[in-house]
Order: C-alpha cells, then structure tokens, then sequence
C-alpha cells in the first residue's frame, strides 16, 4: 500500500486547472482597477466622500444581486456553462464604460460596474468549487489557495494600470481647485478624464471576448454527484444548519469588507498624513524608472505582501490545521489595525501595510472551511451565499466613507476619540478581524482535529 501524499494538481486536469487559475487573475484586476477609481471619479464628477463610495457599493453589489442566481444557473448545466456566462457579462459592464464616458454620466458608470460584477459573480461561484473539486478532498484547501495566490497577480496589474494609464493622465490632478474653473474648461477637462478612465475598461472588454473564445473550445471536467439532485430550497435548509458554514458567510461578509477598506483608503489615510504634515512624497529609482513614493507606492508594497503571505501561508497549511492558521493570521491583523489607528507618522502607514499580509490567508481559507465537508450540489448553492458575502465590499466601505465625512469632506476635519477621523474610520476593519480571529477558534475547536491536517512526510 502506497503512503505517498495525493497531489495537488493531477496531470489528467492540469490544463482545465490552468484555465481556470486565470479567471482568479481576471477578477483580481477588476478589483485592483477599481479601488483607485472612487478618487478619480471623486475629483472629475465632484463627489464628496460617502458618494464616491457608491463606485464601491455598485462594484459589490452586484456579486450580492447575481450570485444566487448563478448558483441555481449552474445546478442545472455545468461550470463551465457558468464561466462562459460569466466572461460574456463581464465584457459587457466593460464595455458600458465607452457610452459612459460619452454620457458623462456617473450612474451609467455605475451600472457598467454593477453588470461587470453580474460576471464576476458567476466566475466566482463556479471557479472555487470549481478548483476544490478539481482533486482529492485532502488537498482542496491547498488547490484553492494555489488557485488564488494568481488573484494578487491581476491584482498587481490593476493597480499599474490605475496608476500609469488613468491616475498619472488626468488633468484634473494637476488643478489644485477643480470646481474654481470655469463652465467650458471644466466640461472639457472631465470629458478628457472620462475618456481615460474609459479606456481600460473598453480594451478588458476585448480582451474578456478572447477569454470567451478559449472556454469555449475548450474541454473541461464535470463531475456530478450520484442520485437526484436535491431541491434548492431542501439544500438552503441543510446549510442554514450548519454552523461553520454560517459563521464561515459571516466571516466572508467582514474580511471582504476589511480587505477593500484597507485598499480603498490607503488614499485617504496617506492624504491625511500630507495634510497634518507628518508625510513627504518622496521618489526611488526603480530599474532606472522614476517612482514617487505616494500613496500607490505603498499599496503596491501591500499587494506585494499580500501575494508572499498568501505564498507563506499555503506552504504553511501543510502543517497547521485552517482554523489555527486563520486565528493567528487574523489576531496579527487586528494589531496591526490597531497600530494603524493609534500610531501616528510612518509607522501608522507600516500598520496599515502590513495588514494586507495577514489578510492573504482569509478568503481562501474560509471558503474552503466553510464547503468543507458538502456534496458537490450542496458546494454549488453554499458558494452562492460566501460570494454573495462580498457585498461586506459594498456596505463597509461606505460606512467607511461616512465616518471620514463626519467632519466634512476632506479627512483630517475633526478628531474622534483623540485621533484624525480617516484614522479612527479604520475601527471597523478592526471590528472585522476580532470576529475572524474568534472564526478561526471555533473552526478549530469544534470542528478540527490533528487528523485534518495533511502529513509532512
């Protein structure tokens, strides 16, 4: 008898796991990309705070309103059905973004969001359980989170292309008092900005159709479960009975809601140190290419550690049961929350960064908690609630946003509790690390053992 560890990633599927790894890459983009529009689209349409955040709540919204109909979509055809779907709505949000920009019309663009995140939500539902199954159960957790350590590349890409494509080329940015202009110059300028911000939305799109055409003429696994398949609501009656696939949406709902406030107003923790003058841009050389150490500086440096920590944190799930390691992770996360209200100077900022490599771990880990344990019809309804749980991107960041606009609609207005509000605003991330930290216990002592965790030999 054999005692050798099953693999990751057998050869028969390695293709279609390719395949489907990319997809994680794919909406990693759409997240990156977006997070650093709500202060273009505030400075060109002038929109205070708690309104620029509705970029956010239509971006996030939208995996809330799809995902379960997704779920039922695929219950009855198949992943790959779902992908397809998924890929052409994405495409077409995208591409709503050129009669925005036309229309210059701040609600269109919120409804290209709202239908691109349609997509995003079908690609989501089907590609984790999706790469979970795609293998032994012994190794699904490690699947998954090889699968999502491709999510911080498009992650990367996204943020390079706000920063160089859109950021660097609007010309609102070079106008100290935007709405000082007047009628004509301003119309022409956010005309300009619109079309930029445009542009990499409309060439995603197309390159979203070659994507389309790929899966298409491509030949994916489907496994299906043995007997008849259960009624849907008969399946939502089984998981609302299990706890740890319900506390696992909740905790979902917060991390998602964590993670994009942590990336969305690093902006806006960065402005507020310019303005009370405990923060300089300064500039580094990087492969002989002139980089100002800004606000986008550091959150390159966050996307950076969020890849290595997820990379760490996969190598160390070989040893370390998930609920353990999401404890731990999620503890470390919270203090550095804490540092990022409390401390002020660099090292708040240095918090804030480093929050980003203990969140690396928590999506992944609590989607596959969460599934743990379910058929494969049971996966497909329960993915349904955990990416719906990303609307915790909608609703936190706008609360978020209303904190800061307590004061007025810059950042630094008033003071709570003895601190900026753009720095107390960061509270809630930290409510949302306490909840996983206790997450993670309860996973590990109700429901772990040391025979979940795999063998290191």
């Amino acid at each position: 008898m054999s005692n050798s560890k099953p693999v990751v990633v057998s050869k028969k599927v390695l293709i279609p796991f390719i395949l489907v790894t990319s997809l994680f890459a794919l909406w990693g983009f759409a997240n990156a990309v977006t997070d650093p529009m709500v202060g273009a689209f505030q400075k060109v349409l002038e929109l205070s705070n708690t309104q620029a955040s509705m970029v956010q709540m239509a971006f996030y919204g939208g995996y809330f309103t799809m995902a379960l109909p997704a779920a039922m979509f695929m219950r009855k055809y198949s992943y790959k059905v779902g992908i397809l779907i998924g890929l052409a709505l994405y495409a077409t949000g995208a591409l709503l973004f050129y009669p925005a920009a036309q229309t210059e019309s701040f609600l269109f663009f919120c409804i290209g969001l709202y239908i691109l995140t349609f997509g995003l939500a079908f690609l989501e539902t089907a590609a984790n359980p999706y790469a979970l199954a795609m293998g032994a159960k012994e190794t699904a957790m490690q699947r998954l989170n090889l699968a999502q350590a491709f999510n911080p590349v498009g992650l990367i890409a996204g943020l390079l292309i706000a920063k160089f494509s859109v950021n660097e080329n609007l010309q609102s940015d070079d106008i100290a008092d935007f709405s000082a202009l007047n009628d004509s110059t301003r119309d022409a300028i956010r005309l300009a900005d619109l079309s930029v911000i445009r542009d990499p939305y409309v060439i995603l799109g197309l390159v979203l159709i070659g994507f389309f055409v790929v899966f298409l003429i491509s030949k994916m696994p489907q496994s299906k479960d043995e007997g008849g398949m259960p009624s849907i609501k008969d399946t939502f009656l089984v998981l609302s009975k299990n706890n740890k696939y319900v506390l696992g949406v909740l905790a979902q709902i917060l991390y998602v809601g964590a993670q994009i406030m942590c990336w969305t107003y690093i902006y806006h923790y960065v402005k507020g140190m310019l303005v009370k003058g405990v923060f300089e841009i300064s500039s580094i050389n990087v492969f002989g290419f002139e980089l100002e150490k800004d606000a986008f500086y550091y959150q390159v440096i966050a996307i950076v550690l969020f890849i290595i920590g997820r990379a760490i944190g996969t190598y160390l799930l070989r040893f370390v049961s998930s609920g353990k390691l999401l404890m731990y992770f999620a503890i470390l996360a919270l203090i550095s929350t804490g540092v990022t209200i409390q401390v002020q100077g660099m090292i708040g900022l240095y918090g804030l960064v480093a929050i980003s490599f203990f969140m690396s771990l928590m999506f992944p880990t609590i989607y596959g908690i969460a599934l743990g344990g379910l058929t494969e019809e049971q996966s497909k309804v329960g993915s349904a609630g955990l990416i719906m749980a990303i609307v915790g991107g909608a609703l936190m960041p706008f609360l978020q946003g209303m904190i800061i606009d307590i004061g007025g609609t810059e950042v630094v207005d008033t003071k709570i509790m003895g601190v900026s509000e753009v720095n107390f605003s960061f509270i809630l991330p930290l409510v949302c690390f306490i909840y996983i930290a206790w997450y993670g216990f309860h996973v590990f002592k109700k429901h772990e053992t040391s025979d979940n965790v795999l063998p290191t030999a």
